[in-house]
């Protein structure tokens, strides 16, 4: 906005000259935002008031994680607080500390519940390895019967109509579902459905003919 200033002395020729307030410039001091009164901006939804708290206090949020876990469980860490803060600004009591101290040990509590989760993690994936059976080595017979197996599969599967024989291969070769089938090959789920089944069912006279007969 631009703002005339009209001389005394253009108003009243006898105004003394050295009473005239010339063209000075006032500057009013910038006033920096407090943590209250960042708080309050942030009460109201400010935006601006939150992004002005992450420029000043993310990296040490940040650092203060960092302590405690790895680089990429931080950076999940200084998000989560800050989305907190945004969602409930109300926890936040000027009265007893400042922004960085707050931010800082919530930063500090979210890193210590991560390492709790990921500790509780471990000691499941534990338990579960533990009740595992251990492990036996397959023996070459073993190997040899699977590979003929599989032989006999393949052969029976390309034994199908080309119509059944598609439908297997998408959906149990290619892991699609039935409507994923229906979609791909423009019929309805319904009729992949019934064709799936009627290769199902000659598959299984064909397999115990191969696996029953000698070779």
């Amino acid at each position: 906005m631009l703002i005339a200033l009209v001389r005394p002395d253009a108003l009243d020729p006898g105004w003394p000259e050295e009473c005239s307030p010339g063209p000075r410039r006032s500057r009013l001091p910038r006033m920096e935002s407090t943590d209250s009164v960042l708080a309050a901006r942030l009460g109201a939804g400010d935006e601006r008031a939150l992004a002005e708290i992450v420029d000043a206090h993310g990296p040490a949020v940040y650092r203060a994680a960092l302590s405690l876990v790895g680089e990429a469980a931080a950076q999940d860490v200084v998000q989560d607080v800050f989305v907190d803060l945004w969602c409930h600004p109300q926890r936040y009591d000027p009265a007893l500390g400042t922004f960085r101290t707050y931010l800082s040990l919530c930063a500090r509590h979210r890193a210590h519940d991560v390492l709790r989760s990921e500790l509780r993690r471990a000691g499941r994936e534990e338990r579960h390895l533990r009740l595992l059976p251990v492990p036996r080595e397959v023996s070459s017979d073993e190997r040899l019967s699977d590979a003929e197996t599989a032989s006999a599969v393949r052969d029976a599967v390309r034994r199908l109509p080309p119509d059944q024989r598609l439908v297997v291969e998408l959906a149990y070769f290619g892991g699609l579902s039935y409507r994923d089938v229906a979609r791909r090959i423009g019929i309805p789920e319904g009729t992949a459905k019934s064709r799936v089944r009627l290769a199902l069912a000659r598959l299984e006279t064909l397999l115990d003919r191969a696996l029953v007969e000698p070779s």
